[in-house]
């Protein structure tokens, strides 16, 4: 599957939310976009997403219909078949949770929203799979970021039918960006497709060649600074059956 943004722009009461960018990933794929905070990031995860409508442009889905793995209808409607196949991730103001919350409490939520069961002993199991048993009561503003990203990228494409994320700005949470860069990848790795937002100090530290920032305007299109296509996980192996020789003792004696 494929989201394009052609000549996409998001206009505010006083001034643009999002000046006119031009944008495409894919599944499968990560796709590292950078500006700083102000610079449209929210906007742009939003637009992308189906979830604001753009004032000029187009934005794209192909297939314009996926079939739901909820087995419910697929959606109808390119805003609403976005919706129904993304996930913004920890967008300031939109989808971050509390961070007073536990992160027992935020994977209750999260597995709620993404239609799967949600009692203690499924929030219990969950931890246990992700290594975060020792998390559970912690606050969600005591994990370290990466952790942080991880944990709700993770709950996200619990929902089954989500077929791409938008992380944005994990650098905000401090930690070495090569941490959720990491995280990224293994979710695109998984067959996802990924967009993960940060500040240019964050792009030039995971190795972005970025060109300087053009003109004056607060809210220049956030630019792609990096795309990555990484390898599928390898299978694991599959024990082979044990080879009887002469020597091997008979059960049957």
């Amino acid at each position: 599957m494929q989201i394009t943004l052609s000549d996409v722009r998001v206009d505010g009461r006083r001034e643009p939310m999002l000046e006119p960018v031009d944008l495409a990933w894919s599944t499968g794929e990560c796709v590292l976009v950078t500006g700083e905070p102000g610079h449209g990031h929210t906007a742009l995860a939003l637009v992308a997403t189906g979830r604001l409508d753009p004032s000029a442009g187009e934005v794209r889905i192909v297939p314009a219909h996926a079939p739901s793995r909820r087995g419910g209808q697929p959606a109808r409607g390119t805003a609403a078949s976005l919706r129904a196949v993304t996930a913004v991730v920890d967008v300031p103001g939109v989808s971050e949770p509390d961070d007073a919350l536990t992160v027992a409490d935020v994977v209750a939520e999260g597995l709620a929203l993404a239609g799967r069961r949600s009692l203690r002993r499924d929030v219990t199991r969950w931890l246990a799979e992700h290594s975060l048993t020792a998390d559970r009561g912690r606050r969600l503003d005591q994990v370290p970021g990466v952790v942080r990203t991880a944990l709700l990228a993770a709950l996200a494409a619990e929902d089954p039918d989500v077929r791409f994320l938008v992380l944005t700005l994990p650098d905000r949470h401090g930690g070495e960006p090569s941490g959720w860069w990491e995280v990224a990848q293994s979710l695109a790795g998984a067959g996802y497709g990924v967009l993960v937002q940060c500040t240019r100090a964050s792009a030039r530290d995971l190795g972005a060649d970025l060109p300087p920032a053009r003109g004056g305007s607060l809210h220049e299109p956030p630019v792609v600074a990096l795309r990555a296509r990484p390898a599928p996980p390898p299978a694991p192996p599959v024990a082979a059956a044990p080879v009887r020789t002469d020597d091997d003792p008979q059960e049957d004696r």
